[in-house]
């Protein structure tokens, strides 16, 4: 016979007392393969890969990664939480917090947007490409993911291998012009939320 669930069980991230916030709990709403959130609070098992909700990834198959900070899950198919130690979340739960926790200021990054580009001072560069480079700092875009060699990503690779002052042999004037801009956006992106007021 199976115990009936605790009130616990059914309530909120944030609602999580802080006697239990060191505790490790696992909440499970979204399949842990594929990312894919319950259809509704009955559901078994995933309508996407057919695993059953709580059953960790096969070792084959390619985890779930954010589409906000781009990490992908640890072996288990959750992350661990900013907010409460100890608790793993699954996909959907994971990118919610952070709404709370925020990798950089989306909403400048936003204005900057011309469809899927971006403008970054008098050039222009592919959206996704630029922010994943200011999240992580890496132009690693994953697999089967092919980079747009522009003068921005020049830029950007010249920044992840040299650094912001280096002095590089055979420099150009529109290379050192765009990895001052983009350093300039790095910054500004980066900024704390306090000193944004007159940006």
């Amino acid at each position: 016979m199976v115990a009936p669930p605790t009130t616990n069980d059914h309530r909120d991230i944030d609602g999580l007392p802080a006697s239990i916030s060191e505790v490790p709990v696992t909440i499970q709403t979204a399949c842990l393969s594929c990312g894919t959130p319950a259809r509704s609070a009955s559901s078994t098992f995933c309508g996407r890969c057919g695993l059953p909700f709580g059953t960790e990834p096969p070792s084959h198959v390619e985890l779930p990664s954010c589409p906000v900070c781009y990490r992908s899950s640890d072996d288990d198919g959750r992350f661990a939480s900013q907010v409460h130690a100890g608790l793993r979340l699954d996909l959907p739960r994971h990118v919610a917090e952070h709404e709370q926790h925020p990798v950089g200021d989306d909403d400048y990054l936003e204005s900057l947007r011309e469809g899927a580009r971006i403008r970054i001072g008098r050039w222009m560069a592919p959206f996704d490409l630029v922010r994943r480079y200011l999240v992580t700092g890496s132009l690693d875009g994953g697999r089967r993911r092919q980079f747009e060699h522009d003068l921005i990503v020049t830029a950007m690779t010249q920044l992840a291998r040299f650094g912001p002052n280096a002095v590089i042999l055979g420099d150009q004037p529109e290379w050192r012009a765009a990895r001052d801009a983009v350093a300039e956006l790095m910054e500004r992106f980066h900024r704390p939320a306090g000193t944004r007021l007159f940006a």
